[in-house]
């Protein structure tokens, strides 16, 4: 029995966090050199995966749709704490960080979570089904989300340039947040039934049967290490910017490409989770994960933001650049032609990946 105990907490997927925290505070305010910054990257990518694990964990104990808000929630508490963090160090340019991190997760959600779901499902069971309705409703939600806080500053004229005034700004997060509570509150409560997986005859499919779902003990266990894991990401990336900013300015791509490796960074665990329950035939699950996520980064992100923008210096420019306006549109329409039938093939996927991949190119040559 103490063996076991003790093999347990060795698994990597408690060690890792554990070592992690110790890395960061034995770290914190210093400056480490090429050696420890590489050695502090690989724990990072460590408890990036562990938290995978265990928001699993808890997501299997409280079940659909529930388990999709883990993730979501765990991965925006990432997105808001380097996003705040980098933009109150005043290093460089940072007022359109917030823009380039939230579009960046939104096209990433988007094209990048859903069509690989849709290409690793529909390549493994030849077609994926999918609730329309539901998702339907959660694509409207992003779009809402998106074209308030990031398309309509472009537009505005009370203040220069693609920023919103103040009042704008507060407007624009309480709209946010009610947008996003009253998602919320449709896939949990009133309408919980539209975001479960079906059977291509419609019907909701039974929880998972491969495995038992967790006890409390190991639930509890399981969500303080995720919260462990969650400290240690954010810690580390914080010690890890200026080295990938570094990165990028040597590699001679745009300042703004740093938004793109957080939001690369943060939605490593919605990416693993989603193809994983592709891969069983569950692609509401991965649709839930995506859309989720991509309305949590706008609807609990830019009300973080707008507040902190209190004490951030400087102009904070949310209004997206014509190229990535043009981008978000096609990815709106193909979004919806892939919602509506309620079902999906792998050239959906592919049709999806590649709009990612013309994202990731102008954000390298823009």
């Amino acid at each position: 029995m103490r063996t076991d105990r003790w093999q347990t907490w060795l698994h990597w997927t408690i060690s890792v966090p554990a070592v992690a925290v110790v890395l960061l505070a034995a770290t914190w305010g210093r400056d480490p050199g090429p050696v420890l910054l590489v050695i502090e990257g690989v724990f990072l990518i460590g408890s990036v995966l562990a938290a995978v694990h265990h928001a699993e964990v808890v997501a299997h104990k409280v079940g659909e749709p529930y388990g999709s808000l883990v993730l979501a929630v765990a991965v925006t508490v990432i997105e808001v704490a380097l996003i705040v963090t980098l933009m109150l160090s005043g290093k460089g340019d940072t007022s359109t960080l917030a823009r380039d991190t939230v579009f960046s997760a939104v096209m990433l959600t988007m094209n990048g979570i859903v069509g690989l779901s849709v290409l690793v499902g529909a390549r493994r069971h030849h077609l994926v089904v999918f609730n329309a309705e539901g998702t339907g409703s959660a694509l409207a939600t992003v779009v809402a989300l998106a074209g308030l806080t990031l398309v309509l500053p472009r537009f505005t004229t009370s203040e220069p340039g693609p920023v919103f005034s103040p009042s704008q700004l507060a407007f624009a997060a309480i709209a946010s947040l009610a947008l996003y509570g009253l998602f919320v509150f449709t896939q949990t409560v009133r309408h919980r039934d539209f975001f479960l997986p079906t059977t291509p005859a419609g019907d909701v499919l039974a929880e998972d049967d491969h495995a038992a779902p967790p006890t409390m003990t190991a639930t509890i266990t399981s969500l303080v290490v995720l919260i462990a894991a969650l400290v240690a990401v954010v810690g580390l990336t914080k010690i890890e910017s200026p080295a990938i900013e570094a990165g990028v300015a040597a590699l001679g791509f745009p300042q703004s490409f740093v938004g793109v490796v957080i939001a690369l960074l943060v939605l490593l665990p919605e990416s693993i989770a989603a193809v994983k329950a592709a891969q069983r035939n569950r692609l509401q699950t991965s649709l839930n994960l995506a859309y989720g996520s991509a309305m949590a980064s706008i609807g609990l992100t830019i009300p973080t933001i707008a507040i902190a923008s209190i004490w951030i210096p400087g102009p904070l420019a949310l209004g997206l650049e014509p190229v990535h306006m043009l981008l978000f549109g096609l990815s709106v329409v193909i979004a919806l032609l892939t919602v509506i039938p309620g079902r999906a093939k792998t050239l959906q996927g592919w049709v999806h990946l590649v709009l990612l991949a013309a994202f990731l190119f102008l954000s390298v040559r823009p």
